[in-house]
């Protein structure tokens, strides 16, 4: 009776299995959300690639061979944008095979928010960036809506446990400014006294002592969140929920 053997596989075949999987490329795509006061804005531009030429594209860019994700997104950040040192967190992949015309490119989308205010793009982006409504967009290139919808998602979830709806104010705002960007993000109306009541017990906010200027209305008391504050009460076993 002959004995066992195990069947090894070809060592060419294994390289050129290699190689065929070196010819999948690796990008970060960025969900770059802004507030303006009024509405939650995207961070976009206009493909210039066929077959979605003028339709709006994220701003992304491939890997690196040298770069982990996190790097790759905070590089396109810097020097696609101008933006540095904001807030940044990784939502999911996205790998369809159809999903760009030039070849197989899998993507990792993030998403960031910052103050429109204090923040614009630079002039190194190659085409014009624009500031657009999410809930204006429809239709945009590639799978970049189904990527946009995904960070809205996340986002959505997030600011009802976390705080981190404060990196698209000024660093000072009013009550009512605060309720208007968590209303434009969660795309519904919440009671004033009852959100009122919610984000005062919570007892990390700080009075400016001061109050808005140049407003038609009557001016209101202007607050900052004290991030110090809050995680001290985090450590405490405090848990934000809105």
């Amino acid at each position: 009776m002959k004995p066992n053997t195990i069947s090894e596989p070809n060592i060419n075949v294994a390289l050129k299995e290699i190689q065929d999987f070196s010819k999948i490329a690796v990008s970060v795509d960025c969900v770059i959300f802004g507030y303006d006061g009024k509405n939650l804005n995207v961070l976009v531009l206009e493909s210039d690639m066929d077959p979605y030429k003028s339709q709006w594209s994220l701003i992304g860019d491939l890997v690196s061979p040298d770069e982990d994700l996190d790097q790759a997104a905070l590089r396109i950040l810097r020097e696609r944008v101008g933006f540095t040192d904001v807030y940044l967190e990784q939502v999911k992949s996205f790998g369809s095979l159809t999903r760009h015309p030039l070849g197989r490119v899998i993507t990792v989308s993030y998403y960031s928010l910052i103050s429109k205010v204090d923040h614009m793009p630079s002039a190194v982006l190659p085409l014009p960036a624009k500031w657009v409504n999410v809930y204006d967009i429809k239709k945009m290139a590639f799978d970049h809506k189904e990527i946009l919808d995904a960070a809205l998602d996340r986002l959505r979830k997030r600011v009802r446990y976390i705080p981190i709806g404060f990196n698209l104010l000024d660093p000072e705002f009013t009550l009512s400014q605060l309720q208007n960007l968590y209303e434009s993000i969660l795309n519904q109306t919440l009671d004033k006294r009852n959100f009122r009541k919610k984000i005062t017990a919570m007892d990390f906010l700080t009075d400016c002592h001061k109050f808005q200027q140049e407003v038609a209305h009557r001016p209101a008391k202007l607050y900052k969140f004290d991030i110090e504050k809050y995680h001290a009460l985090e450590a405490s076993g405090f848990v934000f929920e809105l």
